[in-house]
């Protein structure tokens, strides 16, 4: 048997009438940048989630971006964050000119541990960056408690967890800006790439507007307003207005969705509760089938409605175990094999090996199965079954 960790040609397959039907509308229409379709998907994603403003972009790294820029964050700043994610949460941060502040994560959640955060902030921190691991959300309340005390944005790094629910509503608004990747392998995935940023600050959002656009327009002349009057001046007389894209207020950047993708989104997000409820079933069927064996599998925190984009389990052996499963034809993998703050981009702000302990263990031991919402059951117990035969103590 040869089953892949993520399979985004099953979905395809399942519903190819409809994104087909999808992305020829698009072709037919000659409208390939922006557009109808664009605007109805920043819409009704930023109600899917509980938003009141949704800012479409070229993908989950550019939407980071995006959110300091509008925030005000750049060089001199700090943002805490967790290194026990993809690289791009931090790169975002360095992109801006601003310094990520690596925090522990929760040994049980795989979460930004709250406890860590305020030992961590400094005269120089504007915003905590806390990333929803796997698809499982953070302690959001605690969060926003201590951002609110000092004076902190709070920034969700919700690349893997669109869909996920925080104390029975969905948890990606629940900071000042929340960020999105539309990746294909993702809960919700394009057939390319794709990210939003979801706000109900319309400054942010018309911030965000104006940047990814080169800062053209009547958002980046409205934003350039506003750094103004934060600033205690006037715009320059002189200066030249007007609300066309020729208009260039802002340093910004070329990020935008693709309509193609846009239109696929939408119909895939029709499907999303669907996908959310497969993977959640799949990751039940994987605790009940691996119980009392010695792997320490995904802990439902008990404010989060998980929303398993990743399945990790925990095991001392975790590389001797892929190794194993890949002999099966099981596709495995770490889930990072190396935390940013040893990786090598980062070496100039000093962190050794060491200093994030429960981050450091979890690139050692955890191994991920697949849990898309295509897996079909056959698949699903030969891994539970091909997991059961490995002679852990033997290996």
């Amino acid at each position: 048997m040869n089953i892949q960790l993520m399979n985004v040609q099953r979905q395809h397959e399942k519903y190819a009438s409809e994104y087909e039907e999808a992305a020829l509308r698009v072709l037919r229409s000659g409208n390939y940048i922006g557009g109808e379709e664009v605007i109805a998907f920043e819409e009704e994603f930023a109600l899917y989630e509980g938003a009141k403003y949704g800012i479409s972009c070229g993908n989950g790294t550019d939407a980071i971006i995006l959110a300091l820029r509008a925030l005000g964050i750049g060089p001199g700043d700090e943002v805490i964050t967790t290194a026990w994610t993809f690289f791009a949460t931090a790169e975002s941060i360095a992109a801006v000119g601003a310094t990520p502040v690596f925090v522990d994560v929760d040994a049980f959640t795989y979460c930004m541990n709250v406890n860590l955060v305020e030992h961590a902030i400094t005269d120089k921190t504007r915003a905590v960056l806390p990333v929803h691991m796997y698809g499982q959300s953070c302690d959001m309340d605690a969060l926003r408690k201590i951002c609110k005390k000092y004076s902190l944005y709070l920034i969700a790094d919700c690349a893997q967890s669109a869909g996920t629910k925080y104390k029975g509503k969905r948890s990606n608004t629940l900071g000042d800006v929340s960020c999105f990747s539309f990746f294909p392998t993702k809960n919700l995935g394009g057939s390319g790439d794709g990210g939003m940023v979801l706000t109900d600050d319309e400054n942010v959002a018309r911030a965000c507007r104006s940047l990814k656009v080169h800062g053209s327009g009547k958002d980046g002349l409205w934003t350039l307003k506003k750094e103004y009057e934060r600033s205690g001046k006037s715009l320059p007389a002189s200066m030249p207005m007007g609300e066309s894209k020729y208009y260039n207020y802002l340093i910004g950047y070329n990020s935008r969705l693709d309509a193609i993708q846009a239109a696929i989104l939408r119909v895939k997000l029709n499907h999303m509760d669907e996908f959310i409820d497969r993977r959640r079933m799949n990751a039940s069927l994987y605790n009940e089938g691996l119980k009392n064996l010695e792997f320490i599998t995904p802990i439902e925190a008990e404010y989060s409605e998980h929303s398993y984009y990743i399945y990790a389990l925990k095991h001392p052996q975790a590389s001797l175990i892929i190794d194993k499963l890949k002999e099966s034809g099981v596709s495995s993998g770490t889930y990072y094999p190396i935390p940013l703050h040893l990786q090598g981009a980062f070496s100039y702000l000093g962190y050794k090996e060491g200093d994030l302990p429960i981050t450091e263990e979890l690139s050692k031991t955890t191994f991920v199965l697949p849990v898309f919402p295509e897996l079909f059951e056959q698949e699903r117990d030969y891994i539970i079954n091909a997991l059961r035969q490995i002679k852990l103590k033997e290996i």
